[in-house]
């Protein structure tokens, strides 16, 4: 298919040259530095053992942490090599009746923690994208087997007869009705003064809060309940939502709307999110098999209906195509705050790394907002050919629908014998159907990882595919972020478990990478699963040093040494290039301390526990497991959130750790400032002193939340007195281990 009527370009790429120069020259003056300092620790261990004294092991400690650190910090300047920006021009795509077919996969689990509304809500939205009707077929996994979630993608079938033509008839751009008929939405449609257009909008919003109040309503029946919610014990249900009703104005043909359930059974792995997706790639393979994919989360509606079209700008463009696996839209949230104190919109992930990757040979695979071609999940078996079926069942299973669509080169093929195909989709989404196929190995989205998505976007760029990032001004997805900050740890602990999986798999990115894509792209890959291992380095920097000035150990150059500017140097030239990059993405003063006070939290609790988890299971003591993110509203938790102000009702194994090491940081600042009176070493304890000074300005508001507070979301006295007890447990065991050594 020719990408364009005449010879102008799809899309544009644009190097960012200014910030690739401040980013070189940064990389330059920040690795002289680290240079300086190796050479200053290394010097050390070379000194007579009498002049060492009782430094050697808070030494060593120390010079291992920064090692860690300065090794992160030079996989994370591949990000920065050769950041990109890019330009698409979808009013140059071919016709309609040219556009490839698009199927869109949305995957829920549990329709407690996933309100059916808000899943409903990403359906319609999808089911609204400004894309050819006939060429658009949207899937909702449902792994929870929910009667809830089955009963609102009918009514959501039918509220959308009415809601599809009246987004097309005044070309509404947010195509989600709850935030459409928000009052935060404001009304940018053309049509917006016409008396005809508001007669209109009331009656579809009537509409709507019919269909709300019949969700609610079976949603309050006595019917409904937790235990008709079978997660983890059921058959599978599908259910086609497809039938030839025309709008009498508009003409407006529906989508194919499909419910999908698949088969879970207690003694047969799953495989979370990965097998949900893999099924809705069979099924949707012998009904509409487009050629390809929108991936989804169930609360990350379509803001703008233009997305589709804006992927087929790269996936039509001649020049890419062969290649190009998939097309990334960033990850934006509705329910961000101004100062966004839990970092929850992942600013530098998508604003910093994805440019710069996309500068190489393309971003990671995140999960969602994703536009996959169909048969790069297919790996290299697709192409063996209708004479080799042993090799190809034994590939894809024994489903002859499925092994003819690969053949099928997008052309759907459920108008025909709809009835016999809807029987022959159970078989593919039964539990034992991938049952020694290349199903999660070398077929689909890959198992083996809690973080599917990381892991099959790797092996994609692995095999030779490359993807592009695209950022419309106007973001085209937009979720729900996790607004409390026991959900944020919890889901960090279950991302990071995933990563550092990875690097410590035999697909860890330094190994595997470097032979099958370029070393940079590898670098990248490596940065994001060692990224974890901030957890050792900053536990570190958080007692060693403050230990140390209980018994007045220099741990760092004294103030008239030469050495201290290179320590004071690396320290403000990373805190200075961090606030420049928040500066240059929109950010504030505000929003970079509270990125440095998340990441101190992260680092120390789900860091941690998600390397601990990761090593267990790879001594095979713990074994994979994976909880939906909380999605349900919580009137106080976004009132806490909204006013800055952290919600401390967290897990004890998250809030404990926190205060530990703040009440030992507080409480050797305190003792050794007094030491350093009397002693009148102040040019020796400088760094330490200020080092426990910057934790505990940054960590502020724990201080806060024990002290000062007195709402709900307040740190309790049962947690202080923990965290106490740890404190004296640590400061006892330290320092009887830095005097005896």
């Amino acid at each position: 298919m020719e990408a364009s009527q005449g010879t102008l370009p799809l899309n544009t790429c644009h190097v960012q040259k200014p910030l690739l120069i401040i980013n070189r020259l940064h990389m330059l003056l920040h690795s002289t530095a680290i240079g300086f300092l190796f050479y200053y620790r290394v010097s050390f261990l070379f000194q007579n053992p009498e002049n060492r004294g009782s430094h050697l092991l808070p030494w060593l400690l120390v010079f291992a942490s920064e090692i860690i650190l300065s090794f992160i910090w030079f996989l994370g300047q591949a990000y920065r090599w050769r950041p990109v920006s890019r330009r698409v021009f979808p009013e140059r795509l071919p016709e309609d009746d040219k556009l490839p077919a698009v199927d869109v996969f949305i995957c829920t689990a549990d329709p407690i923690k996933e309100p059916t509304l808000e899943v409903m809500n990403t359906v319609l939205s999808s089911m609204a994208l400004d894309y050819p009707r006939e060429k658009l077929h949207v899937y909702l996994s449902d792994d929870g087997c929910s009667p809830m979630t089955l009963y609102g993608v009918r009514k959501a079938f039918e509220f959308a007869r009415w809601w599809l033509p009246f987004c097309r008839r005044y070309k509404i751009k947010n195509r989600s009705p709850k935030a459409y008929f928000s009052s935060l939405e404001i009304d940018d449609s053309d049509f917006a003064r016409s008396s005809v257009y508001m007669a209109d909008k009331q009656k579809i919003k009537e509409k709507y809060e019919a269909f709300k109040e019949e969700i609610q309503t079976f949603q309050q029946d006595k019917a409904f309940s937790k235990d008709s919610t079978t997660v983890g014990d059921h058959s599978s249900v599908i259910e086609v939502m497809q039938e030839n009703i025309i709008d009498d104005v508009d003409n407006v043909k529906m989508p194919l709307l499909v419910y999908v359930s698949r088969e879970i059974k207690p003694l047969n792995p799953h495989h979370f999110k990965a097998g949900a997706l893999n099924a809705l790639l069979r099924v949707s393979a012998v009904m509409s098999n487009s050629p390809y994919i929108l991936v989804l989360d169930c609360d990350m509606f379509c803001n703008d209906p233009t997305s589709a079209r804006y992927a087929m700008c790269f996936h039509l463009d001649p020049k890419i195509s062969s290649t190009l696996a998939f097309v990334q839209f960033p990850q934006k949230f509705h329910s961000i705050s101004k100062n966004d104190i839990y970092d929850s919109q992942l600013r530098s992930l998508f604003t910093l790394q994805w440019q710069g990757m996309d500068g190489l040979k393309g971003p990671v695979l995140s999960g969602t907002g994703f536009y996959i071609k169909r048969v790069s999940l297919y790996g290299n078996h697709a192409n063996e050919g209708m004479t080799h079926m042993l090799a190809l069942k034994e590939n894809f299973g024994s489903s002859n629908e499925f092994i003819n669509s690969l053949t099928q080169n997008g052309t759907s093929v459920f108008l025909s014998g709809q009835n016999k195909l809807l029987e022959k989709s159970h078989l593919l989404v039964s539990c034992r159907y991938e049952i020694g196929t290349k199903w999660g190995q070398d077929v689909g989205f890959l198992y083996d990882s809690v973080v599917e998505d990381f892991f099959t976007g790797f092996i994609l760029h692995c095999k030779g595919w490359t993807s592009v990032f695209c950022e419309p001004s106007r973001p085209q997805f937009l979720g729900t972020a996790t607004t409390n900050l026991n959900d944020v740890l919890i889901q960090g602990t279950r991302w990071y478990s995933g990563l550092f999986e990875n690097g410590i798999s035999k697909f860890c990115p330094l190994i595997y990478g470097p032979l099958r894509m370029p070393v940079l792209q590898s670098l990248c890959f490596a940065e994001l699963t060692y990224f974890p291992l901030y957890c050792l380095p900053l536990w570190c920097f958080a007692t060693i040093p403050q230990l140390c000035l209980l018994n007045g150990i220099p741990l760092y150059p004294k103030v008239s040494d030469p050495y201290f500017i290179i320590f004071l140097f690396i320290f403000l030239s990373s805190l200075s290039k961090h606030l420049l990059e928040v500066f240059l993405t929109g950010g504030t003063l505000h929003k970079w301390i509270n990125e440095q006070r998340i990441w101190m939290m992260k680092s120390t609790t789900c860091h941690l526990y998600g390397c601990l988890d990761a090593l267990l299971k790879k001594i095979g003591i713990r074994e994979a497991s994976f909880l939906p993110t909380n999605k349900a509203e919580d009137d106080e938790q976004t009132r806490l959130y909204q006013f800055d102000k952290y919600d401390f009702r967290a897990s004890n194994i998250f809030i404990v750790p926190m205060l530990t090491l703040l009440t030992i940081n507080i409480c050797c600042l305190v003792v050794g400032v007094y030491r350093v009176i009397l002693v009148g070493n102040w040019g020796k304890m400088l760094i330490q002193i200020g080092l426990a000074c910057f934790i505990i300005t940054v960590n502020y508001p724990i201080i806060e939340g024990v002290v000062i507070r007195k709402d709900k979301g307040r740190i309790s006295q049962s947690v202080a007195i923990h965290a106490i007890l740890a404190t004296m447990f640590l400061l006892a065991f330290y320092i009887q281990v830095l005097v005896n050594v």
